[in-house]
């Protein structure tokens, strides 16, 4: 099944809910495959990785950040990343707020 057929299944079999494709693990070129069907909204879950891939790939990606995050790295992704995803403490939120 190619990456369009299986996006395609996804969707149809969730309508109400965004898909977002998550990049753990995977090669520049796989991400710019789905990138190249369409899909602007990926995940991460290592900032480290996150930063990585946000400079190599097309800008007008949605990155979300869907692992741990801690508030010391925050400020690293706060200027590129669309949404947040795993804020698990006031004090996190506070920083991202800053």
């Amino acid at each position: 099944m190619t990456y369009k057929e299986k996006i395609n299944k996804i969707k149809n079999a969730t309508p109400d809910a965004q898909l977002i494709v998550v990049t753990k693990n995977q090669s520049f070129n796989k991400i710019k495959q789905i990138y190249k069907l369409g899909e602007r909204d990926f995940g991460e879950n290592r900032v480290q990785t996150l930063i990585e891939k946000y400079k190599i790939l097309p800008k007008d990606i949605k990155w979300h950040m869907i692992g741990h995050l801690q508030t010391n790295k925050v400020k690293y992704i706060t200027p590129f990343i669309y949404l947040i995803q795993s804020v698990d403490s006031l004090k996190l939120l506070k920083k991202i707020n800053e």
